[in-house]
């Protein structure tokens, strides 16, 4: 028989998260204020109060926080989301309670300038932006930059550590705001555009290009649209500058096989010469981006799919000039090498089962 749980455990229960989620609002305070009156210390106690909110919830805070009773961040959405963070519940607290956030925000306005200001205000305050009224026009168009620049050197950090901690501020800025019209009208179109521009240079790492097609048809207008092309043509643009910056091989990997999504797309010549150059330069070793053999084969990948025509012409040039560098030839060698010895393993150890398998029928 099913337990039911009585009023007061559900009052119990809430009156404890509250109060739990009030203690780290205070502590927030405490630290922000330190950082107000010791500008000597500022720097490091914001970088101290960045890596408190960005830590994962750990068992018995979870216990508290996450109550059966109040659907503040269910499990299901914490594993589709990543780790469930404390900056992911305080986010939802002050959209919940707002005037619990408001002297947060009166003391991150006078830290408006230091670093890891707008970190903490994207972690913090990402969603109650969108669901709270600001007619203040100058106030929302800052706090609006503050995000978009918050949320890139967030991401920029999941980038570095090839992790995905802060994966649910990107899906919510992506799928609660750019493909909500409702929201997204909140934020000035400057603003907007921004959003749109931060959000086509992670949408791969972030594994959300199922949603591309939903993305691209609210893309906002540009005043430079008319030279530039439409939406196809920003986001491949953004995604171009984004390979050029990565520096971590996995992240890099992961990019470009993701490219292969951009196969189809109507894209302006300029374009799409753009992305062929940028593929291209990951296709050779040496300057200016040394990759790897791993990334090098990828790349070709990702070129040869997105661009079959004149797919041997280019690998013969490429081969070409690898001969002008003879201190190539030995890896090229022994790699070639490696690779025609497991083919030929593998096809003889085919051969050999599909004959035991197979037995003579006639």
């Amino acid at each position: 028989m099913e337990k039911v749980s009585s009023p007061s455990s559900s009052s119990s229960s809430s009156s404890r998260r509250s109060a739990y989620l009030e203690a780290l609002t205070q502590e927030i305070k405490k630290k922000l204020t330190r950082a107000v009156v010791s500008p000597a210390q500022t720097r490091n106690l914001l970088q101290d109060l960045f890596a408190d909110i960005a830590l994962e919830v750990d068992e018995r805070a979870k216990d508290v926080i996450l109550s059966k009773e109040e659907d503040v961040i269910s499990s299901v959405e914490a594993d589709v989301d990543g780790p469930l963070c404390f900056f992911d519940v305080l986010a939802d607290y002050y959209v919940k309670v707002s005037e619990r956030g408001k002297d947060i925000l009166d003391l991150m306005v006078q830290l408006w300038s230091q670093s890891f200001a707008s970190h903490i205000f994207s972690l913090l305050f990402h969603k109650w932006l969108f669901e709270v009224e600001l007619e203040n026009q100058e106030i929302l168009l800052r706090y609006s930059s503050a995000l978009v620049q918050g949320a890139t050197n967030v991401f920029w950090i999941d980038i570095q550590t090839n992790t995905r901690r802060f994966q649910s501020l990107f899906r919510y800025l992506l799928e609660e705001v750019a493909l909500e019209q409702m929201r997204l009208k909140k934020i000035p179109i400057q603003a907007q555009r921004e959003l749109y521009l931060l959000l086509s240079r992670f949408i791969f790492f972030y594994n959300s290009v199922d949603k591309l097609d939903s993305f691209l048809r609210n893309f906002p207008e540009f005043p430079n649209a008319f030279l530039i092309g439409g939406p196809g043509d920003f986001l491949v643009i953004e995604l171009t500058d984004q390979l050029q910056k990565l520096k971590v091989e996995p992240v890099l990997l992961h990019y470009l096989s993701q490219m292969k999504i951009l196969q189809g797309m109507e894209l302006r010549m300029t374009t799409s010469t753009r992305l062929k150059a940028c593929l291209y330069s990951f296709t050779s070793p040496g300057g200016p981006m040394y990759p790897t053999r791993a990334v090098r084969h990828a790349a070709w990948d990702a070129l040869d799919s997105l661009f079959p025509v004149g797919r041997y012409p280019r690998h013969l040039i490429s081969l070409f000039f690898r001969l002008l560098y003879p201190w190539y030839w030995p890896s090229s060698c022994w790699n070639f090498v490696v690779l025609a010895s497991t083919t030929l393993l593998y096809s003889i150890v085919r051969l050999i089962f599909s004959r035991r398998v197979n037995p003579r029928q006639s």
